[in-house]
């Protein structure tokens, strides 16, 4: 064996140790942790900075990184191939082969990648300075490579879109989905974060209190009627109209009742509601609850009432109905509770139509859609294309359904029975 045997049994080394640094890499800057370093290099660690830059580029990252690991891998293997050949003869191709396949899974991929996926971060930090001019140098076969596999992609009628991959608020989602089936999260906590999550994509529509079951004044009664019903009722702020419900002249707050009364000896007679009044806030049935939530905290109040298109009130958002879409059901010792499911002793539940499929989800753990209907009942009717008389049964989402009630067009009462459960 001559010198020219050591010097290409040590090129092989060097080109093992490479393989081993793009295994390393690539697995490392996959699964480095996005908030962690985006944490670091807000702390100015230029490190986790170079990390960032090279992640938001994935495709030409894992694109540069495959291609250098395979570039290395395979003049490797030829060295290796040659060198046996020159021993063994014919039967060196067969040596080589069994002895580049386990140093390459066991020192080039098993090895640097167990030790990266156990510290992403740490690894990652360490090999972005290192990476980073790798990619630069390989930037345009990188290019070229890219542009063939679209082409062939684009013939097979597969569409790619570098952009497209799981959002933040997606791998937070997710994340927490996870964790919640490991049990490191809880229930409640799970319900929470999701709701948080889901306000950019609610409209007030979704979480609004309908107008059909919105409690207004007729401002035309009597003085004492008004303020017997004001301060009877489980809310502070009321709306109030002439005759006309879609016609709201103003809120009335029962604070500001209290305060008239008090000035007046509590007379009622000389109490005028109408005077009191507050100027109404009509929001869009398409605003987002986020937006909304926003709008509550900046403009310092709590009640806004919902219009379509035509200006027609369709019902009212406060900000308790937001925040309940994160907290849950919130309750104190003024509300009026509305019995919405209860729990047959056949472990089927008799629901109310008009419940949230929101409300219904989070309380039974269930995963009925919310796109094409806001309440349960609304489901029903998108599921069946029709609405479906009292008595009518259907299957759908793993539920049996059945209509219990029916008030002329409105579903107000279901039986559901979980199939597993049947």
């Amino acid at each position: 064996m001559g010198l020219s045997f050591w010097i290409t049994l040590a090129v092989i080394g060097v080109l093992l140790f490479l393989s081993a640094f793009f295994s390393g890499s690539e697995t490392a800057l996959t699964a480095a942790s996005r908030a962690r370093i985006h944490q670091l290099a807000k702390s100015g660690s230029k490190r986790a900075g170079i990390v960032q830059t090279l992640v938001a580029s994935k495709e030409r990252l894992i694109g540069a990184i495959l291609l250098g690991n395979n570039m290395a891998n395979i003049l490797a293997s030829s060295l290796a191939t040659s060198i046996f050949i020159a021993a063994f003869g014919d039967n060196g191709v067969l040596y080589a082969t069994i002895a580049m396949t386990t140093a390459v899974v066991i020192f080039a991929e098993v090895l640097p990648k167990t030790w990266a996926i156990n510290q992403p971060d740490k690894f990652s930090l360490g090999v972005a300075p290192l990476i980073r001019p790798v990619i630069f140098v390989l930037a345009p076969l990188t290019a070229i490579v890219q542009w063939l596999v679209r082409a062939m992609l684009g013939m097979m009628g597969v569409k790619t879109d570098a952009s497209r991959g799981l959002s933040g608020r997606e791998e937070i989602r997710d994340t927490v989905n996870l964790l919640h089936a490991e049990g490191e999260v809880i229930k409640g906590d799970r319900d929470m974060l999701g709701g948080i999550l889901d306000l950019s994509e609610l409209e007030v529509s979704e979480i609004m209190v309908h107008r059909t079951a919105m409690m207004t004044l007729d401002a035309s009664l009597p003085r004492r009627e008004i303020i017997h019903a004001i301060l009877n009722s489980p809310f502070t702020r009321l709306p109030m109209h002439n005759g006309n419900p879609d016609e709201i002249i103003g809120i009335v707050h029962s604070r500001d009742v209290l305060r008239e009364l008090i000035k007046v000896n509590g007379d009622l007679s000389k109490v005028d509601v109408t005077k009191i009044t507050r100027k109404p806030w009509f929001v869009p049935e398409t605003t987002s609850a986020q937006s909304q939530l926003s709008a509550f905290l900046k403009n310092k109040t709590h009640f806004s009432l919902v219009v379509d298109e035509y200006g027609e009130v369709q019902g009212v958002v406060t900000l308790e109905d937001i925040l309940e879409e994160i907290v849950g059901d919130i309750a104190d010792e003024h509300d009026i509770e509305l019995e919405g499911i209860t729990k047959e002793s056949d472990g089927s539940y008799l629901v109310e139509g008009s419940l949230p499929i929101r409300d219904l989800n989070r309380a039974l753990n269930w995963n009925l859609p919310d796109d094409e209907a806001t309440t349960i009942a609304g489901l029903v009717i998108h599921e069946a294309k029709t609405i479906p008389d009292q008595g009518r049964q259907f299957t759908f989402h793993g539920l049996r359904i059945k209509i219990v009630r029916k008030h002329l067009n409105r579903l107000t009462r279901l039986r559901i029975t979980p199939i597993r459960d049947a």
